[in-house]
């Protein structure tokens, strides 16, 4: 776990409880266990094998929304993600197909990540209607809610930076909230290391977040992950690759961009970040 990682109390019963939990999972899915498990900061991967396939036994702490991840790659239904192979989500439990743990985007150069990770997004937007799963909300509900706090909590900071931000952040909602667009799946945290490459050579993600609106939205979110690899000067080059690739509107993206960075901008302050402020002083300065 994160060295900043504190466990609840159920949590650290769950840590104590894995080996028993892997191998009943294992007993009740017909799995045996096929290497050495790895972890992130809240799953357990075990890779299995099931009647001889590969596959990766996905387990979690209490409290992670398992549902919301396995409702999301059932409506992927591995157009871009990971296949789904079983899941008891009240259990914390997933069985997904086996991508390759040791080639992610994130050890690829700029400009192969950047370009595949832009494909990756296009292939997740595909049309995400008032049919889709209850409780997956709209991306553009976040700026209405929050574009009329960005002012006040700058006031209460201080005024930390140049007022003409906000005005910036201000019209670029206008042209978020503006139009009636069709909405699209958005995989609402989408970055290099959670996409991996699966047996056939496609890049795939393993832990989408579905939300729907804009595909636009993701942009920044992908830049933002390898930002500092940049000069200021290559920034608008290497978000103009992003939305190139993704097929993305080049003015939404735009606009996206702004306010959200600006968003973060003052949450970061307000909750006492010392290192992501500055790189969205770098991001605004390059993208306004």
């Amino acid at each position: 776990m994160p060295r900043w990682w504190t466990a609840t109390a159920a949590e650290e019963q769950w840590l104590a409880d894995l080996p028993r939990l892997v191998d009943a999972r294992c007993r009740r899915w017909d799995l045996t266990v096929d290497g050495l498990p790895r972890h992130g900061s809240n799953a357990l991967v075990v890779p299995v094998r099931r009647a001889g396939v590969p596959a990766a036994l996905r387990l979690t702490p209490p409290g992670d929304d398992t549902a919301a991840l396995s409702a999301a790659l059932e409506f992927w239904r591995g157009h871009g993600v990971v296949a789904e192979l079983d899941a008891d989500p009240a259990a914390g439990a997933l069985l997904l197909e086996r991508l390759d743990p040791d080639r992610s985007l994130v050890g690829e150069p700029l400009e192969v990540a950047l370009a595949e990770i832009g494909r990756v997004a296009r292939r997740l937007a595909v049309p995400a209607g008032d049919d889709v799963a209850a409780g997956v909300g709209r991306v553009a509900d976040d700026v209405a809610r929050l574009t009329p706090r960005l002012r006040p909590a700058w006031e209460n900071l201080g005024r930390p930076f140049d007022p003409g931000v906000l005005d910036v952040a201000a019209d670029a909602a206008a042209v978020i909230l503006a139009g009636d667009r069709d909405p699209v799946a958005v995989n609402a945290d989408l970055h290099f290391d959670q996409v991996l490459r699966d047996r056939n050579g496609w890049w795939c993600v393993v832990d989408p977040v579905l939300r729907r609106g804009d595909a636009e939205r993701t942009a920044v979110n992908v830049l933002w992950h390898r930002v500092d690899e940049m000069t200021d000067a290559e920034i608008p080059g290497w978000f103009d690759v992003l939305v190139e690739t993704a097929d993305l509107d080049p003015g939404l993206a735009r606009a996206w961009a702004l306010w959200r960075i600006t968003d973060y901008w003052v949450w970061g302050l307000d909750n006492g970040l010392t290192e992501d402020p500055p790189r969205c002083a770098r991001l605004v300065a390059a993208l306004a």
